[in-house]
């Protein structure tokens, strides 16, 4: 069989070291890999060869290679190292130990400028074979659990120290996309540094199979392992819960700020639960504590849209669960404060002067769930009649301004906490016009 080089620098491009550079395989049937860096402050280059019968390894000096030494490192049964000095061939400047002994260590001294330390891995002594996967049924609502016959245990080197094999789990599952506001799929890679008879991982939220395949070693050399399970069938399940409140913008309202839900009232919210495949029951729960131990009432669906109009706080949150209730979900309690009410009429304004500055005749309220307003002159005829408290008046009637005096109001009114106004009052209206005095100026009432 013709014999096959392969220089480690051409091989591993990230092992650069002039040290590492200088060490190479000869008899091997496919290339070598390396990993980590070796360097005088003693750090090790682990090579794992595909198969170590027959092979030569070989060091070339830098300058005289008989200033050339090698040691094994051998762990002992108490798992301490043995350094031995063994004998190797010298052919010019290249010294070579053939075979070359794998599951131990070397280090080659070029005098006292350059020492290279390294480990040698057969991996067909510990080739990674898949035999059969399946997903154990029993798996629970946060993981699943993958029951693995083949064999790929742990590559130890110099004493505990392992390599990870990265055999991956391939699957499907969903994850939450906050811009589009929904659960996508998304393909997953746990890894696992050897292989065992049970994996777990993450419980996938869409139904999938799940692939197992590796190794790092095997997808370098191009023979990588691969099983595939049946299709497993999701009962894991995540919510995602939105509550979003309707915006009003009345310059006369009195809001709760802070962002939290409620305010004045009436105050609509729409609750949106964004449930995973395996959610089959769902319900949206309304108390008023915490505890959730009494409920007021439910909603069979994922979105409910509600209106408050009394005041006081209530609690909501969401209930979900698969088909057989072995998985469920609870959301955290959102609560939705009402405040109480208030209804405040001012007694004058001065309409047509300077604008949006107490230019528009309007109460000042807070949860106010019925209003009804009329506003009279003084001879008692209507001239302005609205029902909603975020509305006013401008002092027009029949398109025109009247004139400055005192009209009256009567309103009729009901808060979010059933009290009931019954109120009436002077509006005074005054008319200011604007004088010039050497370059600034002033208003005064006409």
């Amino acid at each position: 069989m013709k014999t096959v080089k392969y220089i480690l620098a051409a091989l591993m491009a990230f092992v650069a070291s002039t040290a590492v550079a200088q060490v190479e395989f000869e008899g091997n049937s496919k290339p070598v890999y390396v990993e980590g860096q070796s360097s005088n402050t003693g750090s090790m280059a682990v090579y794992v060869l595909y198969s170590a019968q027959g092979v030569t390894m070989k060091y070339t000096a830098n300058n005289d290679p008989y200033n050339v030494s090698w040691q094994e490192i051998v762990i002992n049964d108490l798992g301490e190292r043995v350094y031995n000095d063994i004998e190797v061939a010298h052919n010019g400047n290249v010294t070579s130990l053939t075979p070359v002994k794998a599951g131990q260590g070397y280090i080659i001294k070029e005098g006292d400028s350059q020492t290279t330390y390294l480990w040698v891995i057969d991996y067909s002594t510990c080739r990674l074979k898949l035999n059969n996967a399946y997903v154990d049924p029993e798996s629970d609502c946060g993981t699943a659990v993958l029951h693995v016959d083949g064999t790929g245990p742990e590559i130890k080197y110099d004493g505990n120290k392992t390599l990870d094999r990265e055999i991956k789990i391939t699957y499907y599952t969903r994850v939450w996309d906050d811009d589009e506001l929904m659960w996508k799929e998304k393909s997953v890679v746990e890894t696992e540094r050897f292989l065992k008879s049970s994996i777990a991982v993450p419980a996938p939220y869409c139904d999938t199979r799940f692939t197992i395949s590796g190794d790092k070693f095997l997808e370098f050399w191009h023979e990588t392992e691969s099983k595939t399970t049946e299709t497993y069938q999701t009962k894991a399940i995540n919510v995602e819960i939105k509550a979003v409140q309707e915006e009003r913008d009345n310059d006369n309202e009195q809001r709760t700020e802070g962002g939290t839900l409620g305010g004045s009232a009436p105050v609509n919210i729409t609750f949106t639960a964004y449930c995973t495949d395996a959610v089959t029951f769902r319900e949206w729960q309304v108390s008023d504590n915490q505890d959730f131990n009494y409920l007021l009432m439910t909603f069979s669906q994922d979105e409910v849209q509600y209106t408050f109009e009394e005041a006081g706080t209530t609690y909501w949150r969401f209930y979900g669960a698969n088909s057989d209730g072995s998985c469920e979900y609870f959301g955290d309690p959102i609560p939705v404060n009402i405040g109480e009410s208030v209804l405040i009429c001012p007694n004058f304004f001065s309409p047509g002067t300077t604008e949006e500055v107490n230019d528009v005749w309007k109460v000042s309220y807070k949860s106010i769930v019925e209003f009804h307003c009329w506003i009279y002159n003084r001879w008692g005829n209507l001239i302005k009649e609205f029902t909603d408290p975020s509305d006013g008046w401008d002092g027009t009637y029949r398109g025109k301004l009247v004139g400055t005096g005192v009209y009256f109001y009567v309103i009729r009114a009901k808060g979010s906490d059933g009290k009931e106004y019954k109120l009436s009052g002077d509006i005074n209206i005054l008319h200011y016009q604007r004088r010039d005095i050497g370059g600034g100026s002033y208003e005064e009432p006409e």
